[in-house]
């Protein structure tokens, strides 16, 4: 009877193999010692292998490398393999063994010079790894940088290649270009042809997609705000809302910018409607969802035409009856919503367009001193310049009363005009005002301006709104406003 131990169903089967190493060390181990030792190692030669596959999967391979072995190892912490690599090809050499003839393989090693391999030159020493970044698009523009293709380069593109698979009027490249090839094999017009891939050549290509969401929220605001019905007002206020508040409308801010311009250059005798669109303009500028910083350039159009038109409503021929002065109060309350708009605006993106400020100064002083204007215009320029802050009242609008006044108001003979603007103008002077506090507050009320001053007063801004300041009971104050910093009053 056999009382040699079973043999193992592993890698290492029979466990002879384990017994021929420990022999050919000098180590007398005894069979289950040597099974044992045998099933140990198919164990970790299974986890090895299990791991390395993992490692090949994960790198989209089907061929197991030398380097998922090595991989393995180290996760395993098992000092890996050194000097095995599969770049080159393994060469297999055949010889005879033992008195039978039988035949064995082995790897033939190659044999390196030691002297060659000290001397022969070093590898090149590998680059650092490095990161560069670039801008591809701001805000839509591609900046002019090495990394970015020239201008000539993308125009020279095909449509479709550069992205673009819609039209600014919303038709399809694809569709209307087959149906243009279409219709000029039915009419036979090679002049047409040529025309209309001359314009499809010239229109600016763009490709915006919205949701199915989007375009219904916008036509379903859009019908609301345009609405007469007075039954809608709460959903008039409920749209207001959501653009105000309501995050995730980026996408649509160009769409309503050009909802509010197309607006207000066709309703401009419709008082409502403009005062809704600068509530629209409102809801979008309150809204901190939403970067409007590229659309300040497109918003500024609208505010001024507001501001500054030269009609407004329905047109009112004469103001000397009562319902004319309060219908002129009503398109004047536009202009001073617009006024507040500017401010606004100007307040929160001032700092990021610094030409913003002294552009729209410039154009409500050629507003305010053109004669040809009517007092809407007027009226707007002078709220205008009042809300662009203290410095430009003193700089620029009362270096320029003397001539406003001349040229517009003694030029004026409607009564309840000429009211409305030297009141706005009283009130703007108001806005400077410098009260005195101290103890000597009612002795130094009680004095009377002194000729002196009055003679400044009149030289900087005439005489008949020196007048009328001086008749004012809080005129020291105003007149010390005016001359701040220059003279004591």
């Amino acid at each position: 009877m056999d009382a040699r131990v079973p043999l193992s169903h592993s890698l290492w089967s029979p466990y002879d193999t384990v017994k021929d190493a420990a022999d050919s060390l000098g180590i007398n181990l005894p069979d289950e010692a040597a099974k044992n030792l045998a099933m140990d190692v198919e164990y970790r030669i299974h986890e090895i292998l299990e791991l390395s596959i993992k490692f090949m999967r994960h790198s989209k391979r089907k061929l197991l490398t030398t380097s998922d072995i090595s991989q393995a190892l180290k996760v395993l912490n098992v000092e890996p393999l050194y000097g095995y690599d599969n770049f080159q090809p393994l060469d297999f050499k055949e010889t005879m063994v033992g008195a039978g003839g039988q035949t064995l393989y082995y790897i033939d090693d190659h044999e390196i010079e030691f002297e060659k391999l000290i001397n022969q030159e070093l590898p090149k020493v590998p680059r650092q790894t490095t990161f560069t970044a670039h801008w591809l698009a701001v805000e839509g523009v591609q900046p002019m940088v090495p990394q970015n293709p020239l201008p000539q380069d993308i125009k020279n593109l095909p449509p479709i290649m550069r992205g673009a698979t819609s039209s600014i009027l919303g038709n399809d490249i694809l569709s209307l270009a087959n149906n243009t090839t279409t219709d000029e094999k039915k009419e036979g017009k090679d002049e047409k042809k040529k025309t209309t891939d001359k314009e499809l050549q010239n229109k600016p290509l763009v490709k915006h997609v919205l949701s199915k969401e989007l375009k219904l929220y916008f036509d379903k605001v859009v019908e609301v705000l345009v609405s007469q019905d007075p039954e809608k007002e709460n959903l008039k206020n409920a749209a207001l809302t959501s653009l105000k508040n309501d995050p995730g409308l980026h996408q649509l801010v160009p769409y309503f910018i050009q909802f509010v311009a197309e607006q207000i250059t066709n309703q401009l005798r419709n008082i409502n409607i403009l005062m809704t669109m600068l509530e629209v303009i409102s809801a979008l500028v309150d809204n901190k969802t939403i970067f409007l910083d590229p659309y300040v350039h497109a918003l500024m159009p609208c505010i001024l035409t507001l501001l500054l038109a030269k009609r407004i409503g329905p047109i009112i021929k004469d103001t000397d009856s009562e319902e004319n002065q309060h219908l002129l109060e009503s398109q004047l309350s536009v202009r001073e919503f617009a006024a507040i708009m500017l401010e606004h605006i100007i307040k929160i993106y001032g700092n990021s367009y610094t030409t913003l400020r002294p552009r729209i100064t410039r154009t409500l002083l050629k507003a305010l001193l053109d004669s040809t204007k009517p007092i809407g215009t007027q009226y707007g320029a002078l709220l205008g310049l009042k809300n662009m802050g203290n410095e430009v009242i003193k700089l620029v609008l009362i270096g320029n009363l003397k001539i406003w006044y001349k040229t517009i108001i003694e030029t004026n003979e409607n009564e309840f005009e000429k009211n409305i603007l030297i009141n706005t103008v009283l009130e703007i002077l108001r806005k400077l005002k410098v009260e005195i506090k101290g103890a000597d507050e009612d002795e130094d009320m009680d004095k009377d301006v002194s000729e002196d001053i009055k003679s400044k007063l009149i030289e900087r801004i005439g005489e008949p709104l020196s007048k009328l300041i001086l008749e004012q009971d809080d005129s020291k104050e105003i007149i010390r406003g005016i001359f701040f910093g220059e003279i004591s009053v």
